[in-house]
C-alpha cells in the first residue's frame, strides 16, 4: 500500500455507510453497522500483509500454504470512538495485540488533549493499524500518530470511517508514511469542526451519548 489516501467503494460499505448517516438509525443498529463495516475496510488496510510458506496436510495432499508472517499486528483505538471500529475488526483479526490511546478535542481550540495511552511492546516489528472512525480536523489522529513513532512504531497504518479534505492534507502533512484507508472523503468541516455531511458525532451515536 502506498497511497496516502485509499476511499473503499465497495457497494456494501457504501451502503452500510448511508444507513449509519441517517439521523433516524438507532444506536443498536449503529454500533452494528460499524462493526460490520469495519470488518470490510480491514479487508483493505491488511492489504499486502507480508506472507510465508508453511508445510501442511489437506486431506488429499501436503502442500506449501501461506500464512502470515512476522509479528502479531498491533491494533490501537483511538479512544472513545475508536472502539467500534476495533471490535469489527478483531473479529476478522482475533489474534493481533491490542492498544489505547486516549485523546480528547478541546471544543474551542479544537486541539487535542491527550490522558491515556498503554500499547503492545515491540511496535517497531509490527505493523500497527490505528483506527479512529473520524478524521475530521487531522488533530487528534497526528497527535496519536506523534506517540505512536515515539513509542516505536515504523509501520502504521490509519484506518477511519469518513475522513474531511482537511484532516487528510493535515496527516499528510505530518505523517506522509501513514497510508489512509476510509470509506468517504466527505465535503468540508464545518465551524464546529464537524465532517460535512458526515453522521454526527461517531462516539455519540454509538454509544447513546450526547
Amino acid at each position: 500500500m502506498t497511497e496516502h489516501l485509499t476511499i473503499v467503494d465497495h457497494p456494501l460499505v457504501q451502503h452500510k455507510l448511508t444507513l449509519m448517516r441517517e439521523k433516524e438509525t438507532s444506536t443498536a443498529v449503529f454500533r452494528q453497522l460499524l462493526r460490520e463495516i469495519s470488518q470490510l475496510l480491514a479487508y483493505e488496510v491488511t492489504r499486502g500483509l507480508p506472507t510465508t510458506g508453511k508445510q501442511i496436510d489437506t486431506p488429499l495432499v501436503p502442500m506449501e500454504a501461506p500464512v502470515l508472517a512476522g509479528k502479531k499486528l498491533a491494533l490501537i483505538s483511538i479512544l472513545r470512538a475508536g472502539n467500534g471500529l476495533l471490535d469489527g475488526v478483531l473479529e476478522l483479526i482475533p489474534l493481533a495485540r491490542v492498544g489505547f490511546v486516549g485523546l480528547y478535542r478541546d471544543h474551542k481550540t479544537l486541539e487535542p488533549v491527550q490522558y491515556y495511552f498503554k500499547v503492545p511492546e515491540a511496535l517497531e516489528d509490527r505493523m500497527v493499524i490505528a483506527v479512529d472512525p473520524m478524521l475530521a480536523t487531522g488533530n487528534s489522529s497526528v497527535a496519536a500518530i506523534d506517540l505512536l513513532k515515539k513509542a516505536g512504531a515504523k509501520n502504521i497504518r490509519f484506518l477511519c470511517l469518513l475522513a474531511a479534505p482537511e484532516g487528510v492534507a493535515r496527516m499528510k502533512d505530518a505523517h506522509p508514511d501513514v497510508p489512509i484507508v476510509t470509506a468517504s472523503l466527505d465535503s468540508h468541516l464545518n465551524e464546529k469542526g464537524y465532517i460535512m455531511p458526515g453522521l454526527g458525532d461517531a462516539g455519540d451515536r454509538m454509544f447513546g451519548t450526547k
